[in-house]
């Protein structure tokens, strides 16, 4: 699959969803469906012009969650058309920002129902729901990284949004594609490409340092950002 997305067939059910509340105007955030990277990109750069980041964007983590199937559930997702909100997506993205003065992580995501910014526990709980016992093909795997490193090296020429034909399979955003600073048109598989384990040890130093951050597993997933 592409970057076109699913909806999640009715083999597993959900707690009830929670109320649709925003902190922020979402309005004053580019948003187009099916480009989750590139919303995630211009969110980071949107906060951090507008003050609510830190002027380098250190305090900020671009995550990458998918798997070896291209197949994740999340709930909470607008694009849904279920109560619970329950989406299967080949891959999505969201950012993720700590608050250097007591420690706290929220999420920030653009396509789900969920107040925005939402506390990380909260979205974990109800976007991602761990309790759930899913099968083996569902597990979500979770690329980490910096998004001073990712602002700087990411790119995407769309080519992921095209049919064999040269058809958008969803129409693309109005601005120009985003190029890396040295050049690169279009790295995104290399993002999206999650293996089940990383090589990194000290995945906290690690983070800031390489390109494609680090790899969580979804049991390590919350617990990693007391780390960062």
């Amino acid at each position: 699959m592409s970057s076109s997305r699913m909806e999640f067939p009715s083999i597993i059910t959900s707690s009830s969803s929670s109320p649709n509340n925003s902190t922020l105007d979402l309005s004053s955030f580019d948003h187009t469906p099916c480009y989750c990277e590139e919303n995630v990109y211009r969110l980071c750069k949107k906060l951090i012009k507008l003050g609510l980041a830190d002027e380098d964007g250190k305090d900020l983590f671009v995550v990458f969650i998918s798997n070896k199937d291209k197949q994740i559930p999340l709930w909470h997702q607008k694009a849904s058309k279920r109560g619970d909100g329950l989406v299967l997506w080949d891959y999505h993205v969201i950012c993720i920002q700590r608050n250097g003065k007591d420690d706290t992580h929220q999420v920030w995501d653009l396509d789900s129902s969920l107040p925005f910014p939402s506390p990380l526990a909260h979205y974990v709980a109800e976007a991602i729901q761990p309790s759930f016992q899913l099968y083996s093909g569902y597990q979500r795997l979770f690329r980490v990284v910096h998004a001073p490193i990712f602002l700087r090296c990411f790119a995407t020429d769309r080519r992921h949004m095209k049919d064999p034909t040269g058809n958008w399979i969803s129409q693309p955003p109005s601005h120009e594609p985003i190029v890396a600073e040295d050049g690169t048109v279009h790295n995104l598989d290399e993002y999206i490409c999650i293996p089940s384990s990383s090589e990194f040890e000290d995945k906290s130093a690690a983070i800031r340092r390489h390109k494609l951050g680090v790899v969580v597993t979804e049991e390590n997933f919350e617990g990693f950002f007391s780390l960062v």
